[in-house]
């Protein structure tokens, strides 16, 4: 199948790029020029192409919580979102420590997917952090990166392995950034909110001591580490100061880390209940600049869907997590874009060429000829009202309900395919 996107602002920060032009597809590459007439032309008046979106971090929950999520489900939301492809974390259940488990999602994908989705294979056998998985097993069945996600690899030495282990695989480790002990039974961000609201606090040191401690492994091992879901000022500057010394270390942040604070719990809704919890004004401040200066790399959705039931529960009571596909893009263009805090091509390489680069996605993350034909089209006029009723996801557990948003993704390309389109 062949496809011609026409007369559109092609935006790809990979080359540093920004024109107005046609994008021509051919067997589900980019190429410069069509063999013959297109199968189907595409109007990009008055819109951007940008390389297909790339979400690091997200939860799909199949095998084993199906209740909440599907990669059938999920998919279908990240599409609507711009996603094109998905890294999914290890902690289904079973969770994701073998080979036969990797295939199972690769294939369920092929099967029901809209979009590429990409496994996460757990860092130790069973997330239990005491021995190592069979991690040279895992990348050859298809996985991009190694964690524990949901819980830390709280032994220092069986890090310090994962770390060694890993190089030899060119795997990156994703560090779920938490001591335990600190942030056990606590509810949301330990600060003057926690105190008036009664709930148990969880102190920013519980995320910036594993932070800190994986750092210096890095340092010590030469292996290359990823932060996860950055939420603290201390983060941002400890992933600073350590990328000034050399250390192979990259970052992540979310939308709702750089757009709300714990000032939104208040109303003890459980949709603003998540791990790590939002934190401070300060904390918002220092995660926009680490984002503007180059401190963060990726913005990621840490998409968490949970059953209303779960939702619906005391907040101390109700799970960590929200959903993320269907607002991340939107979130970036008012509250980093607009806001002048990034330029739309430094976004944009937040959430495409950056994610390529760390994770070795060759092929994406490009608009260049010879690229995989994965392509968000962007139509920053396209005004919308984000509803539950219009929410593609499984679960509804969103802090964003009710938002206006201005911006957001109408056509989602995958290998040439339109999968999605407003």
């Amino acid at each position: 199948m062949s496809l011609q996107i026409k007369n559109i602002r092609i935006v790809d920060p990979s080359y540093n790029k920004d024109f107005i032009g046609d994008i021509y597809i051919e067997n589900g590459k980019i190429v410069s020029s069509l063999s013959s007439k297109a199968d189907k032309i595409v109007d990009g008046k008055g819109k951007i192409a940008v390389p297909g979106l790339i979400d690091v971090h997200a939860h799909l929950r199949e095998p084993g919580q199906e209740g909440k999520e599907t990669i059938y489900t999920g998919t279908r939301s990240a599409a609507k979102g711009g996603i094109t492809t998905v890294f999914c974390m290890p902690n289904t259940k079973p969770v994701i420590d073998n080979a036969p488990t990797v295939e199972f999602i690769l294939l369920k994908a092929q099967k029901e997917g809209l979009i590429n989705v990409f496994p996460i294979g757990c860092a130790t056998k069973g997330s239990f952090g005491q021995e190592l998985s069979e991690i040279g097993v895992l990348k050859k069945a298809g996985i991009v990166a190694v964690s524990d996600d949901g819980v830390p690899v709280s032994n220092s030495q069986i890090m310090r392995r994962t770390l060694e282990y890993t190089k030899m695989f060119n795997l990156p480790v994703i560090s779920h950034s938490e001591d335990n002990e600190l942030s056990k039974n606590g509810a949301m961000n330990e600060g003057r909110n926690s105190t008036i609201l009664g709930l148990r606090g969880i102190p920013k040191q519980a995320e910036e001591i594993i932070v800190s401690r994986d750092i210096m492994l890095a340092e010590l091992t030469g292996g290359y580490l990823h932060i996860a879901h950055v939420s603290t000022s201390g983060s941002v500057d400890l992933v600073r100061q350590a990328k000034k010394k050399g250390v192979k270390v990259t970052a992540e942040t979310c939308p709702h880390y750089f757009t709300l604070t714990d000032d939104v719990v208040k109303v003890y809704d459980a949709n603003t209940k998540m791990n790590p919890p939002l934190r401070e004004k300060k904390d918002v401040d220092a995660i926009k600049q680490g984002l503007a200066d180059g401190t963060i790399d990726c913005i990621a959705t840490d998409h968490a869907p949970h059953t209303q039931d779960e939702k619906n529960q005391e907040f101390d009571l109700a799970p960590f997590g929200i959903i993320g596909f269907e607002t991340m893009l939107s979130l970036v263009l008012n509250e980093l874009v607009d806001k002048k805090i990034l330029s739309f091509s430094e976004a944009i390489s937040k959430m495409t060429s950056n994610p390529a680069k760390i994770f070795n996605l060759n092929g994406r993350g490009s608009l260049e000829e010879g690229s995989i034909a994965d392509i968000t089209i962007i139509d920053p006029q396209y005004s919308y009202e984000f509803k539950k009723e219009s929410i593609v996801s499984k679960s509804k557990n969103s802090p964003f309900l009710g938002r206006q948003f201005k911006g957001g993704a109408v056509v989602t390309i995958v290998d040439g395919n339109i999968v999605w389109q407003k």
